[in-house]
């Protein structure tokens, strides 16, 4: 049966006109090209949410023209019979299998994550490599909106392959590190109190959390890690802007230099 289908469809394509269906994709294409100029045109001349309209119909007409050319396209590149349909739709529904594959696993990556719960709703995440605060959790991605206040859509599947950072993991806790780096040659212990008085006093620093002072030393100089809770995740980088300029105050009053990494290290 196999064998008579493929002869068969063999033969209707020596009696495809192909004029007819170059003509037929010239139309297309120059209709595509002709309506998404004239949505353009017009939307540079409004403003508002008829432009928004007018720029988003551009995708939405350029489905319907594809759709209407395939539409009229394949009665005269095959012979609609039952078999031939039976071969079309095999064929189709194999091409669609490997092209919706992400998207399948977009939508169990949405719903394992109702489960396994990597992110809520008002998180602070970081997913390959971009940082930002949970908005929405849908069927196929999760919406973030970054420190700068840009939408970004993940799709669930990185839950897969990439690595998810949660900074609060369901809680109000958001620890922010402020970092400062001093020349090796200053009183370590009065630096130290100074910092963590500086975080202590601060009007975004949430109390029933700990404050620390990490202090390490590096080969160019000597470097101190704020570590404290803010009030609200929200306010994670006015707490790090008020800890960092403060801190400096501080430490510019108890006269202590600042470190400047070298551009090179000497080899060991």
């Amino acid at each position: 049966m196999d064998m008579g289908i493929s002869a068969e469809l063999t033969e209707q394509l020596k009696q495809i006109d192909f004029v007819q269906i170059g003509l037929t994709v010239l139309w297309a294409v120059m209709a595509l090209v002709i309506i998404q100029r004239l949505l353009g045109f017009l939307a540079d001349r409004f403003t508002g949410h008829v432009r928004l309209y007018l720029l988003g119909a551009v995708p939405v007409m350029r489905l319907i023209i594809f759709t209407l050319t395939l539409i009229f396209l394949i009665p005269r590149i095959v012979e609609p019979t039952f078999e031939n349909l039976v071969a079309l739709l095999g064929a189709a529904g194999l091409a669609i299998g490997f092209a919706l594959r992400d998207l399948v696993s977009s939508v169990i990556g949405g719903i394992v994550s109702l489960f396994e719960i990597p992110y809520r709703p008002g998180d602070w995440v970081e997913i390959d490599g971009v940082y930002g605060e949970v908005k929405s959790i849908r069927m196929r991605v999760v919406k973030m909106v970054t420190p700068d206040d840009t939408a970004v859509l993940v799709p669930n599947l990185k839950i897969w392959t990439h690595l998810i950072k949660n900074g609060t993991d369901g809680s109000a806790n958001l620890m922010c590190v402020a970092e400062f780096y001093l020349h090796p040659r200053h009183d370590a212990a009065r630096v130290h109190q100074t910092l963590r008085d500086v975080a202590l006093t601060s009007a975004y620093l949430r109390l029933e959390q700990p404050v620390a002072v990490v202090v390490l030393e590096r080969p160019w100089g000597t470097q101190y890690r704020v570590k404290a809770y803010p009030i609200d995740p929200r306010d994670q980088f006015r707490f790090l802007t008020d800890i960092t300029i403060r801190g400096k105050q501080a430490l510019t009053g108890l006269g202590v230099e600042f470190a400047v990494a070298p551009t090179s290290l000497p080899a060991a």
